[in-house]
């Protein structure tokens, strides 16, 4: 069963940020949904991934996770 995440994702400021989030939560979960809004700061992923495993993903690129 997927779920939806929203988090709050500092860091981002380009197209290249939004590709290297979205292939960084699917390659963890080839079939998420992932929308990047870079102008809110925001990534909302539509997953069966936990929470957890989503943030690391973000982390693991560079970018910084509000909690």
């Amino acid at each position: 069963m997927n779920d939806t995440i929203e988090l709050k994702v500092t860091g981002m400021s380009c197209e290249h940020c939004a590709r290297a989030i979205t292939q960084a939560i699917r390659a963890e979960d080839p079939g998420a949904e992932v929308r990047v809004d870079l102008a809110g700061g925001t990534v909302r992923a539509v997953t069966a991934l936990p929470r957890d495993k989503v943030v690391a993903a973000i982390e693991e690129e560079g970018y910084g996770v509000a909690r």
